[in-house]
């Protein structure tokens, strides 16, 4: 057993406070619908921030950023763009809003609002619950294997062995304690719904946040007098053509995780992932955790702040954890063992998603130790809560009362729930058998899946000629290619992308073009509702026809103005905790510098303008 007593006594108090949390706070989710999914759309904006940002700050992405971070330095900050991270950029300064204004419950019941409700929609609403279902079955995988991972190193499997009935093969031994954790996650979520989801992460965000800052320090202290033992370049976070690391000399086996990642041609791969994440970005949140929390909030206004707020309290608390962990990694290198299973079952691999376990479990005291293995514990939680309670929401709100029981009682909803939330959780379970490792499911759910999403989620906010038809075939098209490609196409996803995106568009135009526009009065009901900019002006013209006082939104040169620094400011935040660890004097205080400025001028060009 590789945690002292104390730290025990840490993570069994917190796993108690959850369940608790759960219990007491079941009374107030089972009020309606609304109060169960959405808090009753009552809780304050920075609330609703730190628990985004909580949902966002898991165990396997950060186990992976903590990997790229070790191999790639610097440039580890970019890769991340895959998601995209900076997707939070484009809500904060005008989606965000926009996605509000509808006052929608899902991503599905908000296309009532731009396509109407008549048979003709159905298809393209049953189209967004199935994307959303497997965004979020691909997440709750993803988690449950980071999860045990993380578990197998403090809790080694022979300490535990003794007491179980059964034998479990190596490679498994990561799914048994991801199971073992979903259930506490899966009880406090199903029980407590979005109010006992966000008090648990307000909790989760405390703890994490000392123990980040704790572990910032330590690395601190360890790299007094010491260098990093690292390639040529590894501290620049820029880069040319190629990637320019070669780890030959120091970590073989670095240079064989970069070849098998695919981001040597770093320059192309760059490129790719801000052409991929531009797209992405405009087409608005994914229907997961994230949609959900923006709708959940008080008004259009506190929607733009909470997504601001999510960069402000992630971004610098995470990097403080990754930088230090990575410092204390390289300086000990030998001591960390990372090996693990080959996925075929022949010898051993280095597993550098191994290194954030193995780091905190030999430089990271008792006590310290203790709170960032429960804020870590959280932050599996909360991820896997918060997408479960968007699966849930789809499946129950937008399959079981759309088409089942429109007049389903209060009672029969909340049960629905419950149900739903525990056919999730095993349905989950049983794909993270299936998956190889977290970085597998992450390149297919990022580059694969969502360019399936893209086109037709974009073409919806700014073309008033888009209808149902061309969503569905739009979606349908992107969803069925993304599901093939891995079998035609093996590699990474990234770069097949551009063709899966074509393939989208497609369906998009082929789809809008056979079917009739949408109705007018519902499309200038959406256009003087949610007040977009973009391709509106026969609508545009159409209203002012019958109110000439209507003002259309000018904010598009201004918002994409705010959108580019707010892009720059996201990387100032991500990169001065890592500074500031390595002590990199010159290039902290530009930053710092950078920060402000941006900061002043995003007052007046965003802030003071926030409308509703």
């Amino acid at each position: 057993m590789k945690l002292t007593w104390l730290d025990i006594s840490i993570v069994l108090l917190y796993l108690g406070s959850m369940v608790t949390i759960g219990w007491v706070l079941r009374k107030k989710a089972r009020q309606n619908k609304e109060s169960y999914l959405m808090g009753g759309k009552s809780l304050p904006w920075y609330l609703l921030g730190l628990s985004d940002a909580s949902d966002m700050f898991d165990i396997s992405g950060t186990m992976w950023m903590v990997a790229l971070c070790f191999i790639y330095g610097m440039k580890s900050i970019w890769i991340p763009w895959l998601w995209p991270v900076f997707n939070q950029v484009f809500l904060m300064m005008y989606l965000s809003k926009w996605l509000r204004r509808s006052n929608a419950t899902t991503g599905a019941e908000w296309l009532a609002t731009r396509f109407g409700s008549d048979r003709k929609v159905n298809a393209s609403h049953i189209s967004v619950v199935v994307f959303a279902l497997l965004g979020c079955f691909g997440f709750l995988a993803y988690g449950f294997v980071g999860l045990g991972k993380f578990m197998e190193i403090f809790i080694p499997w022979s300490s535990v062995a003794p007491y179980i009935p059964f034998h479990v093969s190596p490679a498994y031994v990561p799914h048994i304690y991801g199971i073992v954790f979903t259930l506490f996650a899966t009880f406090y979520s199903v029980i407590g719904g979005m109010h006992s989801i966000v008090i648990g992460d307000l909790i989760k965000y405390i703890i994490l946040s000392v123990a980040c800052v704790a572990v910032g320090i330590i690395a601190v202290i360890h790299l007094q007098g010491h260098a990093l033992h690292v390639p040529a370049g590894w501290h620049n976070p820029f880069f040319g053509k190629h990637l320019g690391l070669d780890w030959s000399a120091i970590i073989a086996d670095a240079n064989k995780k970069i070849e098998e990642d695919g981001f040597s041609p770093f320059g192309f791969f760059f490129m790719m992932m801000l052409f991929k994440g531009v797209f992405a970005s405009l087409a608005g949140p994914a229907p997961n955790y994230d949609m959900q929390k923006i709708l959940s909030t008080r008004s259009p206004r506190e929607a733009s702040k909470m997504t601001g707020f999510v960069s402000i309290v992630l971004l610098p608390l995470r990097y403080s954890l990754i930088i230090g962990l990575t410092v204390l990694a390289l300086l000990n290198y030998h001591q960390l063992d990372l090996s693990s299973p080959s996925p075929t079952g022949v010898g051993m691999i280095t597993d550098f998603e191994k290194i954030l376990p193995a780091a905190i479990i030999q430089f990271i005291p008792a006590g310290i130790m203790g709170l960032l293995f429960t804020g870590l514990l959280g932050a599996f939680m909360s991820t896997f809560s918060g997408t479960l309670n968007a699966a849930q929401a789809y499946v129950v709100n937008d399959i079981y009362i759309k088409y089942v029981n429109p007049k389903a009682t209060n009672r029969q909803i909340i049960r629905r729930n419950y149900a739903v939330g525990i056919a999730v959780v095993l349905l989950s379970i049983l794909l993270g058998f299936f998956v190889k490792n977290v970085n597998s499911v992450l390149q297919w759910i990022v580059g694969a899946l969502y360019g399936g999403y893209i086109a037709a989620n974009m073409f919806k906010w700014y073309w008033w000629r888009f209808n149902a038809n061309g969503f569905f075939w739009g979606m349908a098209a992107g969803i069925a290619a993304a599901l093939i490609f891995p079998y035609i196409f093996p590699g990474l996803p990234l770069y097949k992308w551009p063709l899966l995106f074509l393939i989208s568009i497609a369906g998009c135009i082929i789809g809008t073009f056979t079917a009739a526009p949408t109705d007018t009065e519902t499309l200038k009901k959406f256009y003087t509702t949610v007040r977009p900019w973009g391709f509106w002006k026969p609508i545009q013209l159409l209203v002012q026809k019958e109110n000439p006082a209507f003002q259309p939104n000018g904010r598009f040169g201004l918002d994409m103005f705010n959108v580019v620094i707010g892009i720059i400011a996201q990387c100032c935040l991500t990169i001065l905790p890592m500074y500031l660890v390595l002590w990199m004097k010159a290039p902290l205080l530009i930053t710092v510098a950078i920060l402000t400025i941006i900061i002043i001028i995003l007052k007046k060009t965003w802030w003071s303008r926030l409308e509703n």
